[in-house]
């Protein structure tokens, strides 16, 4: 059984949502940087990590589910002024995120989740803004911002120092470790600056926080194992945002 929409026909995707329990899991991410050590796309990979190792499990549950291409630009504000950062307005993004969903409602799914791992409060509220409009059944968000799914990650995740450190390295090096510069990242020094603090204080560009190569955390403690278990928590995440969406139990 295919678990991406690349693999299928537009008949096979008719086939699929012929039973009414069609799950579309689609990743969202962004380009931007991500340290001297990590792919512009980690937030992309990332997301699409979380729904490949969702998908199965949501099969058990007796639904169909299809992982759509990824969404990989969004809303990247506050990368600002670094080479590879590429932001889109937050209403045009939520327009086309939004047609996106509708588009593969239309054609017989069931639910759509939007699966996001990038966290730039700006971006994550115009993925919600999709939510709008539409009957909750219907679209779900996953997304570790909620406190929900945020207390069950790492310590580092929820100290909010967590962009490129280590938290997202490890996830990087255990969905493909070619995302990793190694030997970048291996004397990179721990930068304790907390995003979340920082946003709060009304500090909106990583420039402005001191984070003058764009990432905070330790990235040099990174460990593909921590990213395994990074991973399953996400996809706890994903499972249970569509199980709640679909009122199963």
């Amino acid at each position: 059984m295919s678990g991406h929409l690349r693999d299928l026909t537009s008949p096979g995707l008719a086939e699929r949502a012929g039973a009414g329990n069609l799950v579309i899991l689609l990743p969202v991410g962004s380009v931007e940087p991500h340290g001297p050590h990590l792919s512009l796309v980690t937030d992309t990979e990332i997301s699409l990590g979380a729904a490949e190792r969702a998908a199965p499990r949501l099969r058990g549950h007796n639904l169909e589910v299809a992982i759509a291409p990824p969404v990989a630009y969004g809303v990247t504000d506050c990368a600002a002024g670094f080479p590879g950062a590429v932001s889109i307005p937050a209403e045009v993004f939520t327009a086309y995120l939004g047609a996106v969903v509708d588009g593969f409602l239309a054609s017989g799914a069931a639910h759509v989740c939007l699966v996001n791992n990038h966290l730039e409060p700006a971006h994550d509220s115009a993925v919600r803004a999709v939510q709008e409009g539409r009957p909750p059944a219907r679209v779900s968000v996953a997304c570790p911002l909620t406190r929900r799914w945020a207390r069950t990650l790492s310590d580092e995740f929820k100290s909010g120092a967590c962009h490129a450190g280590r938290h997202e390295t490890s996830l990087a090096l255990a969905r493909d470790p070619t995302l990793v510069d190694e030997s970048a990242r291996a004397g990179l020094p721990e930068v304790p600056i907390s995003l979340s603090d920082q946003l709060k204080a009304g500090v909106t560009t990583f420039t402005a926080m001191g984070m003058d190569r764009a990432y905070a955390g330790a990235p040099a403690a990174a460990t593909a194992a921590e990213g395994d278990e990074m991973f399953r928590r996400l996809a706890d995440m994903v499972v249970g945002e569509v199980l709640a969406a679909l009122s199963i139990a």
